[in-house]
């Protein structure tokens, strides 16, 4: 019994991994020219607003490289991406999305590779300086031409590409 927990945690963080890994060499070769740079889960944020604590993306893109502190960045990306699983889906929802809120990220994207779903979320502010965020679009196999960036719409990945895990 053991080594099949073992065999399905692999699968998962393989299947996790691969969504990650499309995004970022998919989008990284059309952003090459500009100042743009699209990171995998490598790269950590610390921002005051968190209290200096460091947070890790799945995928970000962040278009203020010389925003460094050490080893993380201190700027906002402009887009985040987390990848649920079973272990992280209550923290990527709740937690993290009010740090991406609270900070000033525009658009947040949670993408299960279990119901093959991305959820696209902007954050925006209210007049008195509040930020919210509200769900902008559901794309799954039904609506699956709608995939897109809001915030870089050059940018092209389609919901094949980004759900390929063979």
């Amino acid at each position: 019994m053991g080594a099949l927990v073992i065999e399905d945690m692999s699968r998962t963080y393989l299947e996790h991994s691969m969504v990650i890994h499309n995004f970022v060499i998919k989008i990284g070769n059309q952003i090459t020219d500009s100042l743009c740079r699209v990171f995998g889960d490598s790269v950590q944020y610390q921002w005051r607003e968190n209290d200096d604590k460091a947070v890790v993306p799945d995928v970000s893109i962040i278009c203020n490289m010389k925003d460094r502190k050490n080893i993380s960045f201190t700027g906002i990306p402009r887009m985040v991406m987390e990848v649920l699983s079973d272990s992280t889906e209550d923290y990527d929802r709740n937690e993290k999305m009010d740090i991406y809120k609270k900070v000033g990220v525009s658009e947040y994207w949670i993408v299960d590779w279990r119901k093959k779903q991305v959820e696209i979320y902007m954050f925006d502010f209210k007049e008195d300086g509040t930020s919210y965020s509200y769900l902008f679009k559901k794309v799954t196999e039904k609506n699956k031409e709608e995939l897109q960036l809001v915030m870089f719409p050059n940018l092209h990945i389609t919901f094949d590409e980004l759900f390929h895990i063979e």
